[in-house]
């Protein structure tokens, strides 16, 4: 994904004079292409989040379209107050964009995680949060980021994911993507975990249940009609995503559901647990540990359904 983004940077900034990409120290490799495009708009900030990113809400309040971009939590949570005052409260088109994602850097513990970025950034008026699914879907997102008249987060995750789009879907910022149809369970994948809400669609079938399967890429706002239909007509919604069970895609739907009226189907939360996980291992091994994946999906959906009879 993180090519993805490097390669629709350069295009998008050769062709729009008004882009700016600040990195906080990462990318030099990875950005060789854009700045010997545009060199003239391209900043290495060094370990200093906080000052890349009040440097972009100034870019942005010059008339300039900046890019934040580094490692998630450095991006995000370490520089929550520059986010919520220079970004969010003067309202200025500055696009946040974290990569490695939720676990993927699990093998560098705690401190490289990032499971509360999109509960935190989600409470601040003003601002997008976009999760793409997989390669397809990055330059869509910075396409629609870049319309948006205020700020945007953008949550990549690393490299090596599967591409799960034979095409570069269309993009609409609130409006989720259905990957396939069904009848019994909505699985809503939010980012990379989509795919494996497409695995865990699978292991249902094997099971006699038909999943639709959502890539729910924007998180605030919510794409609320096609909840209201998921929660019509599926005996289960499932939300599968790598961000803890507290304030992620899992808790604006239930926020959501708690403001409707009558009954409705269970929601079943697929995340990280509510704890730092001090482990390290692979992506894989830490997603099996947190029961991210299809076989473990699918268990707890049918868990859920057992209950609900």
């Amino acid at each position: 994904m993180r090519n993805a983004f490097a390669a629709a940077i350069t295009e998008l900034a050769a062709a729009d004079d008004r882009v700016v990409l600040l990195s906080g120290d990462i990318g030099n490799r990875l950005f060789d292409t854009y700045r010997d495009r545009c060199p003239d708009r391209f900043y290495n900030c060094g370990v200093a989040e906080a000052n890349m990113t009040g440097m972009a809400a100034g870019l942005a309040l010059s008339g300039l379209r900046p890019f934040t971009y580094t490692i998630t939590p450095f991006a995000t949570t370490r520089v929550i107050e520059q986010i919520r005052v220079d970004i969010c409260y003067h309202d200025v088109p500055v696009v946040i964009v974290g990569t490695g994602s939720g676990l993927s850097y699990a093998s560098l513990g705690p401190t490289h995680h990032s499971c509360e970025d999109v509960g935190i950034l989600r409470c601040f008026p003003n601002l997008t949060v976009l999760c793409p699914a997989d390669s397809a879907e990055v330059r869509p997102a910075i396409e629609a980021a870049l319309k948006l008249p205020g700020p945007a987060y953008i949550r990549l995750g690393k490299k090596g994911e599967p591409t799960i789009h034979d095409t570069p879907p269309a993009f609409e910022v609130g409006k989720g993507i259905v990957m396939q149809d069904g009848r019994d369970v909505c699985l809503l994948g939010m980012g990379t975990m989509t795919s494996v809400a497409l695995q865990a669609a699978k292991e249902l079938e094997a099971r006699g249940l038909s999943s639709r399967v959502v890539s729910m890429h924007t998180v605030k706002p919510l794409d609320e009609a096609l909840l209201a239909d998921a929660f019509r007509r599926f005996r289960a919604v499932a939300v599968v995503e790598e961000h803890s069970v507290i304030g992620g895609l899992g808790s604006a739907v239930a926020e959501w559901l708690a403001r409707r009226d009558g009954p409705h189907p269970p929601l079943v939360a697929c995340g990280t647990p509510d704890a730092f996980i001090s482990e390290a291992g692979s992506q894989a091994w830490m997603r099996a540990r947190c029961g991210l994946t299809g076989p473990a999906v699918a268990a707890a959906v049918l868990a859920r359904l057992g209950a609900a009879r």
